[in-house]
This record gives structure tokens, C-alpha cells and sequence, in this order.
């Protein structure tokens, strides 16, 4: 699993750094918690709360996720996923406001956040592009 924006596709890389600019303009703290993950990583996740202890927290297996998707066999991910940050800590409860104000970042960017209320499904640290 990777963290690194450089495995994102590239034209997800220009929204993600502008993303990652106006969140600092806005003093918004985030954690980027992923960007890439391999099929295998994704069917570990997807056993989670399945088969495995823990909380159910995606429902793509490996290759159904916008985070699997390579280019030439190198990571491409069309997908990214963040937590926001208050004083160094994540804030993972739902209520937290800068979820919104970041949500509205990504979505005036162009991107499908998972927390907007009209979203299919909501996985509030996932912001994906638009196909």
C-alpha cells in the first residue's frame, strides 16, 4: 500500500496537489493514507470485517477499486484517501468539520467524494476521479 502522490494516475497528480494547496491555504490539516494498493492489498482490506477482526471499511475487492489501477504495470491510482488533522491527530469521527470543508475542496476540484450526501456509498477519506 502506498502513500506516495507520485503512484497516483497522472492526471490525478495535478488535482492532488492542487487539492493539497488549497487545504494549506484554508489551514486545513489532512493525512494522506493512501493512494495506490495492489489487488492483494485491496482483498486484505476487503476481508476485514469479513473474515478478518476489525470494521468493514471498503467494499472493492482487489481490482474493483479505483485505488488498483496501473499504467504499464506501475502504480496509477485513480484514487486517493485522507484523514483530516487536528494538532497532529486523526480525526476519524464524521462529525468533524474540516471533513466537510475538505470534501468541498476535492469536489470543487471535480472529484467524487464519498461523504457528500447524495454519494452511492460514504467513505468519507475517499476522494476519486471522474470518469
Amino acid at each position: 500500500m502506498s502513500r506516495n502522490p507520485l503512484d497516483l494516475h497522472p492526471d490525478l497528480q495535478p488535482i492532488y496537489w492542487a487539492f493539497e494547496a488549497k487545504a494549506k491555504e484554508q489551514e486545513l490539516d489532512y493525512i494522506l493514507t493512501c493512494t495506490y494498493r495492489s489487488n492483494a492489498d485491496q482483498d486484505q482490506l476487503y476481508a476485514q470485517g469479513r473474515t478478518l477482526p476489525g470494521l468493514i471499511v471498503t467494499r472493492a475487492r482487489g481490482g474493483q477499486s479505483a485505488h488498483n489501477f496501473t499504467i504499464d504495470g506501475k502504480p496509477a491510482a485513480k484514487a486517493f484517501d485522507i484523514v483530516p488533522s487536528i494538532n497532529g491527530k486523526p480525526q476519524w469521527s464524521t462529525s468533524c468539520l474540516s471533513w466537510q470543508q475538505l470534501g468541498q475542496i476535492g469536489t470543487d476540484l471535480g472529484l467524487n467524494w464519498y461523504g457528500e450526501p447524495d454519494a452511492p456509498f460514504k467513505e468519507f477519506p475517499h476522494f476519486q476521479m471522474k470518469d
